[in-house]
């Protein structure tokens, strides 16, 4: 059974992705997952940020909730993290405050990594992530295509979806990520008090994967670009569902809290069972089956 896939120019040796803040801040931790078709870098920006103090992550019911503040020592350091990693892609996840700081961490970075994240979708971190203006995704995204010369992906939250991948798409975007984690907040009701040190964090976890393959089955069904689907997957079933949905490749992150580090092989092995069992000889077989069924 094949499980090679890929997005855009990225070819990958399974569907599988390390989503970005998950165990990626050094070389070692990303390493471990080499079993993954490609690696998330952790999101870094030009300057050194702290992040939020804690508690800074907690579990609900049904997921994580956490406000990390996009904590990263600075591109400059980040790059010697990077230098001679052994895994099969690097993605290297970047944030800025405007057009010009996104091609700048975009060009120091481009040499340690196989292709771009631009991070427009961290539900907690005011101006950056999600709080990036729609109206200057376009420019941001241009401005980091003219200064690369590898792929560029879009990660986008579920608010506003299709808007704001309908800037990324027209700037040429070379792919859309989607989702990141829902913007949520948990309160303790002894003392009256948010729970979490930023009071605002996101969500994740199978709680919000039917808002992940929502998104993701409307962005593969309006725009002409590979879409990969993240939010909740933590089995093969939940990523036959995002690539029925019409993803090319899916991410996984909190799925490792509740699967441990072995995830990545493990779900390969689930997967070309599945694919068996059900007559397909690759896994490129199911993309977008949900769509063409319509």
């Amino acid at each position: 059974m094949c499980l090679e896939t890929s997005v855009g120019l990225l070819k990958m040796k399974n569907p599988l992705m390390l989503a970005s803040g998950i165990l990626d801040m050094t070389r070692r931790t990303m390493e471990n997952f080499s079993d993954a078709g490609a690696v998330v870098t952790k999101s870094v920006g030009m300057e050194k940020r702290k992040g939020y103090g804690n508690p800074s992550v907690i579990e609900l019911e049904h997921g994580l909730l956490n406000a990390m503040g996009l904590p990263n020592p600075g591109v400059e350091e980040y790059v010697e993290e990077l230098r001679g990693i052994k895994v099969s892609n690097l993605i290297g996840s970047i944030f800025g405050k405007d057009a010009d700081e996104f091609a700048l961490v975009a060009r120091k970075i481009e040499g340690a990594v196989n292709a771009i994240e631009m991070n427009m979708s961290c539900p907690h971190a005011g101006s950056y992530g999600a709080g990036f203006p729609t109206e200057m995704i376009g420019e941001a995204v241009s401005a980091v295509k003219e200064s690369v010369g590898i792929p560029v992906f879009v990660k986008l939250g579920s608010e506003n979806v299709m808007e704001r991948a309908a800037e990324a798409a027209e700037a040429g975007a070379d792919a859309i990520v989607a989702i990141n984690t829902v913007r949520a907040m948990k309160i303790d009701i002894e003392t009256s008090l948010p729970v979490l040190a930023n009071i605002v964090g996101g969500y994740s976890g199978p709680a919000i994967k039917p808002v992940g393959v929502r998104c993701v089955y409307e962005l593969s069904k309006e725009f002409d670009i590979p879409v990969v689907g993240v939010g909740g997957i933590t089995s093969a079933e939940d990523v036959i569902e995002y690539m029925m949905a019409g993803a090319s490749a899916v991410q996984i992150g909190s799925g490792i809290y509740y699967r441990g580090e072995n995830i990545f092989s493990d779900i390969c092995g689930e997967l070309k069972t599945w694919l068996e069992t059900h007559g397909y000889e690759s896994i490129k077989d199911i993309i977008g089956m949900a769509r063409k069924a319509q």
